[in-house]
């Protein structure tokens, strides 16, 4: 993409009601702009963003063999009455009457939508497991909105729907995913720790958070520094492997962590002084373990081995997939903007050219991009004519991996300059060792 035909709206100065550095950072950046209190429109940097979050957690839901599908936004009143949970929400849903004076609602979640719909087909357990999901968006009328899209009313999650024959096989299904957000959030460049957590009004009695750490994090947080070290790759760990399953939980359970909420002082303090750690941090996942708690309400049954009716097991299992994008910027920048890890960054390099009206630097510029794009790498190509300086703020500030200046000078010595922005680190390399450098 040349800058001069994207649509890339930077800013030079923070608006003055964002508050946080996620926020400030995505409207200087130019990733989304508010259209109405805690709604956002995704412009087409944070867009790509979004899609690159998208995709890593979709991968990972089908390797732990989660199927993909797709729920509608607008749900009946009646599903939710069906299951108890219409009065009990609150006003965080957004209730509403079609032309019939049907009473409909802007789904918050899908467990209801998901029991009817897998109770009217499914009747053996031979169709057990079974996990389904889809990334969708939803409302939540919070009453504050606010710190962007940490806390806006419309925001697109990827929630997860497990059916099992039994408890066992039910705990089995959620240590899979359980696995699956490990290594989903480790494939995003950025740590998230389990945390012990309460269910809220999904229900449940098992629960657990997945934390970004920030200064800027909703909860306070505590942990075993043992989290630090913890390999979240699991490489030698395979889906199905119950054994294995079964003792990265009994890893993750026994290790302590937990918000605020849950916090057990009296754990807390046999823990070695050396090993505590507090902070702040963000909730990017949930996972749930609820049992029959919808399956009964709804009456969903299937035919057990022996022929008697089953209840079947449920769990869900939700990333906040728009979140994410504020949550990675806040674990990831510095006082010049957004430092993207480099799986989810919307191009991998950009190249600047210092001097707009150089020939030497623009034809060697060009070339460089027509020979990276051939290669399949991802290339913003900052062709404006606008000073070096402002181009290389702006580049800093949208937080692509690589720059790659090109100027006068160092195409009149045959070099240009290679920096990687999470370190700073700049090296002068030929254009061709440039090129080999970044399609390595």
């Amino acid at each position: 993409m040349r800058w001069s035909r994207a649509f890339l709206p930077v800013l030079k100065e923070s608006p003055a009601d964002a508050q946080i550095v996620s926020h400030k950072l995505m409207l200087r950046a130019g990733l989304v702009r508010q259209t109405a209190a805690g709604i956002y429109a995704w412009l087409p940097l944070g867009f790509r963003v979004l899609k690159k979050i998208e995709q890593i957690v979709r991968e990972e839901q089908d390797r732990a063999g989660a199927q993909e599908m797709l729920m509608p936004t607008l749900q009946s009143a009646d599903l939710w009455r069906e299951s108890g949970r219409y009065e009990a929400y609150g006003p965080e849903m957004l209730r509403i009457r079609d032309r019939h004076d049907r009473e409909m609602l802007y789904g918050p979640t899908n467990e209801e939508m998901i029991t009817v719909l897998f109770r009217d087909e499914v009747k053996s357990y031979r169709d057990l497991p079974r996990t389904l999901y889809h990334i969708q968006w939803k409302f939540r009328d919070e009453v504050r909105p606010r710190f962007g899209v940490m806390r806006g009313r419309e925001f697109l999650m990827k929630d997860a729907y497990s059916f099992d024959l039994d408890e066992a096989a039910a705990r089995q299904s959620y240590y899979t995913q359980m696995l699956a957000y490990l290594r989903t959030f480790q494939r995003m460049g950025i740590r998230a720790v389990p945390m012990k957590a309460a269910s809220g009004p999904i229900g449940g009695d098992l629960s657990h958070e997945f934390i970004v750490l920030a200064p800027t994090g909703e909860s306070e947080v505590f942990y075993d520094a043992a989290y630090e070290e913890f390999d979240w790759n699991q490489a030698g760990l395979n889906y199905g492997d119950e054994t294995g399953l079964q003792g990265l939980f009994d890893r993750v359970n026994s290790t302590y962590a937990a918000t605020d909420e849950t916090h057990d002082v009296a754990k807390w303090e046999v823990l070695p002084e050396g090993n505590r750690r507090t902070g702040r941090g963000i909730e990017v996942g949930h996972i749930f373990y609820f049992g029959d708690k919808y399956s009964k309400a709804m009456g969903l049954k299937v035919s057990g081995r022996d022929g008697t009716p089953v209840t079947p097991m449920m769990g869900s299992y939700g990333v906040g997939v728009s979140r994410l994008v504020g949550a990675i910027i806040e674990a990831s920048h510095d006082d010049a903007g957004i430092v993207w890890p480099e799986a989810v960054a919307p191009w991998q390099v950009g190249i600047v050219t210092m001097r707009a009206d150089d020939g030497a630097s623009v034809a060697a510029a060009d070339s460089l991009y027509t020979e990276l794009i051939r290669a399949g790498v991802e290339v913003l190509y900052d062709d404006r004519d606008e000073r070096g300086g402002v181009k290389l703020g702006s580049m800093d500030l949208i937080g692509l991996p690589w720059q790659v200046v090109v100027g006068p000078r160092g195409i009149a010595s045959g070099t240009v300059e290679l920096k990687r922005r999470s370190t700073g680190e700049r090296e002068e390399l030929s254009l061709e060792s440039a090129l080999a450098r970044l399609t390595e």
